[in-house]
């Protein structure tokens, strides 16, 4: 399934000032062909690129640093390539760490509200095996719900999801399209959710 990002009408000054910043979950980013080519493409559209693997390669989240980016943060990007139809062991540890009862959800828990969560997937299949039909029998929009709903439970604004599918046999000039999208999708104004409105 190919994803179009679709922008709803806002003004240059509300778009200007949006802040974002991609959190890159990619264990191997030292041979990363795709994950590499979409976060260089968001730095050179200057958004806020940060490598988790890198900084806590012990898994060792420094919670308030963490806290503190997402704070500062109009619209926070979840980057990782698919693992096992799930996401990299680390963006898990980050999410049971960092978003803690009464700062992140909970009756006192606002610290996200009305911030946008986009996720940027890159399964390595291709997106024909990403359907009831294909060969994996779900859609890549069933596989990150887990994510929505933490999206809903926080309070963010769950974005329509940036999802490169083909990853292992992604050509070169296909992928630097996709680079291109990726940070027009970065800096356009707030996206509407289609196919995974609820």
């Amino acid at each position: 399934m190919a994803w179009i990002v679709t922008a709803a009408p806002e003004t240059r000054s509300t778009i200007s000032t949006m802040t974002t910043t991609v959190l890159v979950f990619h264990p191997h980013r030292s041979t990363s062909r795709v994950n590499a080519a979409l976060a260089a493409s968001a730095q050179a559209a200057g958004v806020q690129v940060r490598h988790l693997y890198d900084l806590y390669p012990d898994f060792r989240i420094d919670v308030a640093a963490e806290q503190a980016v997402l704070e500062a943060a109009d619209r926070i990007v979840l980057q990782f390539p698919m693992y096992w139809y799930s996401t990299p062991a680390l963006l898990k540890q980050w999410q049971d760490d960092v978003l803690t009862w009464g700062w992140a959800y909970g009756s006192r828990g606002t610290a996200l509200h009305g911030k946008e969560l986009l996720v940027a997937v890159s399964p390595g299949a291709g997106a024909d095996r990403y359907r009831r039909d294909g060969a994996y029998r779900y859609e890549v929009a069933e596989l990150l719900r887990p994510l929505q709903a933490t999206s809903n439970l926080i309070g963010t604004t769950f974005l329509r999801p940036f999802v490169t599918a083909g990853t292992m046999s992604i050509s070169d000039d296909a992928l630097a399209a996709r680079a291109v999208e990726y940070a027009e999708a970065l800096t356009a104004p707030r996206q509407v959710l289609g196919d995974l409105e609820v």
